[in-house]
């Protein structure tokens, strides 16, 4: 009998990857995030003591967020921090900021509409269907259930 193709193929990158920290990348990944989190909450602390209500402050943050990680992918900075930091920068808010930007800056050359805007949202687009059909099933569920 020979061994099927993809199981001899699986086993020679198996063989050939370098094997990943697992420990180091998941505590190096937590610190990251952590950071970023706390960065978050500094802004909305000095966002609060200039005056702005709870509300508004948090609406702020995330608007800082999202521009500052649109700027840092826009100057290529998010990327290398990103390859260190690993899941830590995958917070959602960034890591969606990040993506959008980097499709639009990838396909910028075949043209603002079929290429920017078109490709814009490739990677993105799943995030924000599945994000809003999950917060409608949980909207649901809180109003029949848990009021």
């Amino acid at each position: 009998m020979t061994e099927n193709p993809n199981a001899a193929y699986q086993k020679k990158v198996e063989a050939l990857s370098p094997k990943s920290p697992l420990l180091k990348n998941c505590i190096w990944a937590f610190l990251c995030g952590g950071a970023l989190c706390l960065f978050a909450e500094l802004l909305f602390t000095a966002y609060t003591g200039w005056g702005a209500a709870e509300k508004e402050a948090r609406t702020c943050v995330s608007i800082t967020i999202v521009a500052l990680t649109a700027l840092f992918t826009a100057l290529g900075v998010y990327d290398k921090a990103a390859k260190h930091a690993g899941a830590g920068f995958a917070v959602p808010i960034s890591g969606f900021a990040n993506s959008v930007v980097s499709a639009a800056m990838e396909y910028s050359t075949e043209g603002r509409i079929l290429g920017t805007a078109v490709k814009m949202f490739t990677l993105a687009g799943p995030v924000i269907v599945y994000g809003c059909s999950f917060a409608m099933i949980y909207g649901l569920i809180y109003y029949f259930f848990l009021m």
